[in-house]
């Protein structure tokens, strides 16, 4: 961002442009060595403008701590942003926490920029900033832009560097083929702390991000998941928030080591061929004394006014996406974990909080825009310039919105009006297929219009199919008690939810556990019930879900065109009494094309004709009854018997055993 100095030299006949390195500010300013914080300053004028602007994307080069050397001096320049306070110090375990020796110097340009360097200070030194702010009140704050902090219950922030070799060259060089939206898009949701712990019994055992590594990459790759996607792992103070409640937007949380060993995680995966995305947090921050909050005693970050800036139902305040340094402050955090972490993609929480002025307010505890209209104009500029940055500065990402209203375009590009996201996840196709399996399937005949109302939206967005974290939390109970029937049927059941979903158009998304049947609802202060392993069941269950990763992965016309219209086609939805329905997942080749049967009552069903257009020959290469998966393996189709019924539209006949509370795919 800063501006560089440019010189033209003479080559010949020709004139050549030479970029000089920008001076140090040692080299153009005097610098007070005999003051206990010397005045320093890694900003130029350029980047303070942009910075006010809401345009400057870096921040984190230049704000927080930074170990360098200045007139051959080592130490650490310290630089915030407080535009309303008086005083502000440096205090730490290194002046035995005196707020008074360190202060440092407030920039003359009314940017409200703290800065200064403090000789002898290095990498793993306590701190916070003692700030003296509005109205005499005096406030401990962590730093915003820190990157390591203490774990929790302390929360001082911690000098420290994101360096790290990385080894994922030949996935970075890759990437694009794998985050593409005509390629496989599998994502395993994980809590990192509670999908396996040292000790199940206690809360406060973490694994390190090393330790992760070792268990969690080979399971994914395993699994065959081609992405992972982290709940929160910005640094939060209350495991309860499950991340969702940030302070520390630049860093990763100390719960399971430093940031090397954060990196070391996102490293092993994409050596492993398996991508990671990250659950990130711009639409609110939490009251703790330490963060955002009231930073310099007045509303720095979030809105002043409350009927915009608390959210009443999470307790928690609004960023104010008005404020030029808030909108830099945030799009700096998520460049920073694209750029410094190697992040592929960004599943933004909460959107539609973000998006509407009156989110879960009544009448009159809202204000209308200046059109009268319910669409907060500041967090739509916001999230556009987010998703323009992000795709400009790293073209082979996603972008995921987690938004669950009727707002138009939000996975369109900002150029065609909409906002910009890469895709969007559909909460409508989750709600209504759950409400239909959990139905005893005598009376799915009469909803059929619930299971197949999705394809009538499906391609206004670029749609991900979740189930995700938020299914199977306390009081929604887990994912294989959601199921009608007794213990075979609620496995039969949950494989074919299971099989509809990998073979609906779209991405998918599937919280740890759902892939082997969890009995309990998700606790985040235990880990997941892997002795249920032992059981034929869950085995089943978990082989099942690792096949149809397998299929997904395997087959173009589940993924070659599964967000164009020409990707899918509903063969038959007449059999309303039966409860079968039959549909296509076409690839670019007709060779390639699926057919999908889904036989969702507990009859097995022989030579049940299709009728369908295309291609004569077909192969059963999927049964969701097979034995492998606890299924009865008793009806299946070694061989598809297959009539040409009307050649001119090569129409055939099909005959096909379906299974009781069975899903087959013929290729």
């Amino acid at each position: 961002m800063s501006d560089s100095i440019k010189s033209t030299k003479r080559v010949g006949s020709s004139k050549k442009v030479v970029k000089e390195a920008p001076k140090k500010f040692e080299e153009t300013h005097f610098v007070d060595t005999q003051q206990a914080v010397w005045n320093y300053s890694l900003f130029t004028e350029a980047d303070v403008r942009y910075f006010q602007n809401g345009t400057h994307y870096q921040l984190y080069k230049y704000f927080g701590n930074k170990q360098l050397e200045v007139l051959g001096v080592q130490g650490t320049y310290f630089a915030v942003w407080a535009p309303n306070a008086t005083f502000i110090s440096v205090t730490g375990y290194f002046n035995n926490w005196d707020k008074t020796s360190h202060p440092l110097k407030v920039r003359l340009d009314n940017s409200g920029i703290w800065e200064g360097f403090i000789p002898g200070i290095q990498a793993g030194e306590a701190y916070k900033y003692h700030i003296h702010g509005f109205n005499g009140i005096k406030l401990d704050k962590g730093d915003p832009f820190a990157h390591f902090w203490e774990k929790r219950p302390f929360t001082a922030s911690i000098t420290w560097q994101t360096n790290y070799e990385w080894k994922d060259q030949e996935w970075m060089k890759h990437r694009k083929k794998h985050n593409s939206l005509k390629s496989p898009y599998s994502v395993y949701e994980v809590h990192l702390a509670s999908w396996m712990r040292p000790d199940k019994h206690d809360e406060e055992s973490y694994n390190t991000y090393e330790q992760i590594a070792e268990r969690l990459v080979p399971y994914v790759k395993e699994m065959g998941f081609t992405h992972v996607e982290f709940m929160p792992v910005m640094e939060h103070p209350f495991d309860g928030s499950w991340g969702y409640q940030g302070t520390g937007y630049f860093a990763p949380t100390s719960r399971f080591g430093s940031p090397q060993g954060y990196a070391y995680l996102v490293d092993a995966f994409h050596q492993a061929g398996i991508g990671v995305i990250l659950d990130w947090v711009p639409s609110h921050f939490p009251y703790d004394a330490h963060g955002l909050f009231m930073f310099d005693g007045t509303h720095t970050y979030e809105y002043a006014d409350m009927r915009k800036g608390y959210h009443p139902d999470w307790n928690s305040y609004i960023f104010n996406y008005k404020r030029g340094e808030v909108k830099s402050f945030l799009i700096s955090s998520a460049r920073f974990w694209c750029d410094q972490f190697h992040t592929d993609g960004l599943r933004v929480d909460a959107v539609s909080s973000m998006l509407r002025l009156d989110y879960s307010r009544s009448e009159g505890q809202w204000e209308p825009n200046e059109y009268g209209g319910n669409g907060n104009l500041e967090a739509i500029a916001f999230i556009k310039d987010l998703n323009e940055t992000l795709y400009r500065d790293f073209p082979d990402i996603q972008t995921i919105a987690e938004e669950a209203t009727d707002w138009p375009k939000i996975s369109k590009p900002t150029f065609e009006g909409g906002l910009g996201f890469g895709m969007k996840w559909m909460m409508g196709w989750m709600h209504d297929t759950l409400g239909y399996f959990k139905m005893d399937p005598i009376f799915r005949q009469f909803h059929q219009d619930k299971f197949s109302f999705s394809m009538m939206y499906f391609y206004d967005e670029n749609f991900m199919l979740p189930l995700s974290h938020d299914e199977v939390v306390h009081g929604k109970s887990p994912m294989i008690y959601k199921m009608p029937g007794d213990e075979w049927q609620k496995f039969a059941n949950l494989r074919i939810l299971y099989t509809y979903m990998f073979t609906h158009p779209g991405a998918k998304l599937l919280f740890m556990g759902n892939e082997f049947g969890a009995t309990q609802e998700w606790n985040y202060k235990s880990e997941l019930q892997w002795e249920l392993l032992q059981h034929v069941s869950h085995g089943g269950m978990k082989y099942c879900v690792q096949q149809l990763n397998q299929l997904y992965k395997s087959e173009p016309a589940l993924y070659e065109k599964q967000f164009e219209p020409g990707g899918f086609e509903w063969v038959d939805l007449n059999h309303r009494s039966d409860s079968v329905m039959v549909y296509k997942r076409k690839g670019k080749k007709e060779k390639d094309d699926i057919l999908v049967i889904l036989n969702v009552t507990p009859v097995a069903r022989h030579d049940w004709e299709i009728y369908v257009h295309g291609k004569g020959k077909w192969t059963e290469i999927f049964n969701s009854d097979s034995k492998e998966f606890w299924g009865t393996g008793d009806v299946y189709n070694p061989s598809i018997q297959s009539k040409l019924v009307d050649k001119p539209s090569k129409c055939y006949q099909l005959k096909v055993h379906l299974p009781a509370l069975g899903a087959v795919v013929l290729r």
